[in-house]
């Protein structure tokens, strides 16, 4: 089997889009990422995959939280561009973005995402370029009760918008 065997069959694998953020030692950082998940109810635990370049990574590692927020299928590309086209360790995302403190710390973005989610991570997993960070969820809430979650088939599709060549460092 080829690698373009496995790339065609991962490409119906589902995926959202949404922004991760954590703070540490007082500065702040985000990226975009597609991979979050609920991994148990009781109690509330959901998963997200980092790549290791990231400086989220390095945050997320160091503080040992992180939020969560699927974005609305309306977010302009530029909105994307913060979190997805630039690096943290040049560029203050969160310096125009509306957002909130959260009860963690993370900041909690207001503008183009539909809730969030606080969580403390409690366990990781090392999964080559990534890791996946699992965590108890400690706070969340609706930011906008009406909307849909941008999908990564509606980004490229219908967006057109593109994964950047340096992904791996924001």
């Amino acid at each position: 089997m080829s690698a373009q065997d496995i790339n065609e069959g991962l490409h119906y694998v589902t995926y959202g889009l949404y922004i991760v953020t954590t703070a540490d030692e007082g500065k702040q950082n985000g990226l975009i990422v597609n991979t979050v998940f609920q991994v148990t109810a009781e109690p509330a635990r959901v998963a997200i995959s980092v790549n290791k370049k990231s400086l989220t990574h390095e945050m997320i590692t160091k503080s040992r939280v992180f939020a969560a927020m699927p974005l609305e299928q309306q977010t302009p590309l530029p909105f994307i561009g913060i979190f997805g086209f630039r690096t943290g360790r040049t560029f203050d995302k969160l310096a125009k973005v509306p957002h909130k403190t959260g009860f963690l710390g993370c900041p909690i973005v207001t503008e183009h995402t539909l809730s969030y989610m606080e969580i403390e991570v409690c366990q990781t997993l090392d999964v080559g370029s990534h890791t996946l960070f699992v965590g108890e969820v400690k706070d969340a809430g609706v930011i906008k009760p009406q909307g849909t979650a941008l999908t990564y088939a509606y980004y490229h599709d219908v967006i057109k918008g593109k994964t950047p060549a340096g992904a791996t460092h924001l």
